[in-house]
């Protein structure tokens, strides 16, 4: 290597010879101390104007730099300082456990459907629900088809958005990574950075971008479970029954107000219609026989016109219900003489209506004198 006060005479002058005399040879002066500042104030000034260079002024040192002769010894001075003073990276290379948080968002997007490897998913969420709400006839099965094709086209939609912006996020993250790999090793042919500290950084990096990916995927997560909120688990706590099966209900309730308590056949058969249990249908003739009670004006009103539209689809008057409308069929039980609503029910040849029977509410179908 060449001789110490050489090579301080080739990086530009700023401390001559001199400074590594022995105490003999006397002090410096004062005007070479003064030089000695300005040097020392033009390098600081030369730095702050780094970031004002332009990338061709930039590249044109940087070439300058590598070229010189004197670059070795600069590399190997760095590098003794480094050894000197930087951190032993040993404890910080092993490898982090995954955030169970993370984990847990993971877990739940892909039995959403939201994640894995099926696009537009849902469908198999929809299905499960599906299965978890019993079985449904085929009136409730157009019904819950309608909602579960919109619940299919709003997670499809949760998915799209979740997709986009998981993709936005992973390419800034590997740009960056990218940028920032390429700069150190740049640096890397002017001071020591090893390998290991280059993994180390691109490991900082993703940590730092995994809470923006947190946040997606906790956002997306809240969006599911309002909208489950919104389309299953209402309906799981409490479904309305149709159109349809209510007005198939209360035609059979209002056509056998004398009585109407339905035989197990019939249940069977009104579950079958309208695609409900067995046991929704004995509970909605319970409560429909506490609400009639409670509100018997308003119910005779309604037994009405459910009357008169039974007349008029078969073509009658609204007052003749057909001389087969008292019969005990498979549909209704055997009347007794007295049910528990206090309607009592005709005798045998006496075609007048018995005391338990209110002319002011309406006519009673199944006491009709149908006698010429």
């Amino acid at each position: 290597m060449d001789d110490p006060n050489r090579m301080m005479a080739h990086s530009g002058g700023l401390m001559g010879p001199q400074g590594y005399g022995l105490a003999g040879e006397g002090a410096p002066t004062a005007g070479e101390g003064e030089a000695r500042k300005q040097d020392i104030g033009e390098i600081l000034q030369q730095i702050m104007n780094i970031t004002d260079q332009s990338l061709d002024e930039a590249q044109a040192r940087k070439h300058t730099l590598n070229c010189h002769r004197m670059k070795p010894a600069l590399f190997s001075v760095l590098c003794e300082i480094k050894e000197k003073t930087v951190l032993s990276l040993r404890n910080t290379q092993e490898e982090e456990p995954p955030d169970p948080q993370l984990m847990r968002l993971d877990n739940m997007l892909i039995a959403e459907g939201v994640a894995g490897p099926e696009k537009g998913g849902g469908a198999g969420a929809a299905a499960s629900a599906s299965a978890a709400a019993g079985e449904w006839g085929t009136v409730a099965q157009a019904d819950n088809a309608i909602e579960h094709s919109d619940y299919r086209a709003k997670l499809a939609q949760i998915r799209q958005i979740y997709h986009q912006e998981l993709d936005k996020y992973e390419n800034a993250c590997n740009e960056f990574t990218t940028h920032v790999m390429n700069l150190l090793r740049e640096q890397s042919r002017t001071r020591p950075i090893t390998p290991k500290e280059i993994e180390r950084m691109v490991q900082i990096i993703h940590k730092k971008f995994s809470s923006i990916q947190m946040q997606l995927k906790q956002s997306t997560c809240e969006a599911v479970m309002i909208l489950r909120s919104r389309f299953l688990d209402a309906r799981r706590k409490r479904r309305n029954f149709s159109k349809q099966a209510s007005e198939i209900l209360n035609e059979y309730f209002y056509s056998h107000l004398s009585n109407p308590y339905p035989s197990e056949e019939a249940k069977e058969e009104l579950a079958r219609k309208c695609g409900i249990t067995v046991s929704q249908v004995s509970n909605w003739f319970g409560n429909k026989r506490i609400r009639y009670k409670k509100n018997i004006g308003k119910a005779q009103e309604e037994a009405n016109l459910y009357a008169a539209k039974k007349a008029a689809a078969a073509g009658a008057s609204p007052y003749s219900m057909g001389a087969a409308s008292g019969t005990a069929t498979p549909m209704m039980s055997p009347a007794p003489t007295q049910d528990s609503m206090g309607y009592s029910l005709p005798a045998p040849g006496y075609d007048a209506p018995q005391p338990g029977y209110d002319a002011a509410m309406g006519y009673d179908p199944m006491h009709q004198d149908l006698s010429p």
